[in-house]
């Protein structure tokens, strides 16, 4: 898991080509401008998905884990709470979807706070539970950009 500012996103470009990509993407894009939904960006390889939604309690907020993609979780708006932990730690809680690339977990972990500019990289290993609310909750706005985990991982 990596948590970092978007401002200094060019530090992990070394990690592979589609991370330069991806924050490229992040960086060069307005989203004020740019609607809900699924964007290509590379193809099947890396794509982003923008939504909006409010944020939840704890309790209704589920646990992931991806096994084909990583994501990078970008706040644009609003703010909420991401919990994460390693996957072995975790209980499977419904059967791995390999249409959906998701398994949902039960377990806890530890939680980071994210604010607007924020992004948060989450690896076939780190469990993760995105959406928690922060006090009262928050109407946010986030993208996810969905990097296919290179061959050399």
């Amino acid at each position: 898991m990596i948590v970092d500012q978007l401002e200094n996103s060019e530090i992990y470009n070394q990690i592979d080509d589609s991370f330069k990509k991806a924050f490229q993407y992040l960086s060069s894009t307005d989203f004020s401008k740019v609607e809900a939904g699924k964007y290509e960006i590379e193809g099947k390889d890396i794509y982003a998905i923008v939504s909006e939604y409010q944020t939840k309690s704890e309790a209704d907020a589920k646990w992931e884990a991806h096994h084909n993609y990583i994501d990078i979780q970008y706040i644009v708006s609003g703010e909420e709470r991401m919990g994460y932990a390693p996957l072995e730690t975790m209980e499977i809680k419904e059967a791995y979807n390999p249409e959906k690339d998701v398994i949902f977990l039960n377990g806890s972990g530890d939680y980071v706070t994210a604010t607007p500019g924020t992004f948060v990289v989450f690896f076939p290993h780190d469990a993760h539970q995105p959406t928690v609310s922060v006090g009262n909750g928050s109407l946010v706005k986030k993208v996810v950009v969905k990097v296919l985990v290179p061959e050399r991982f």
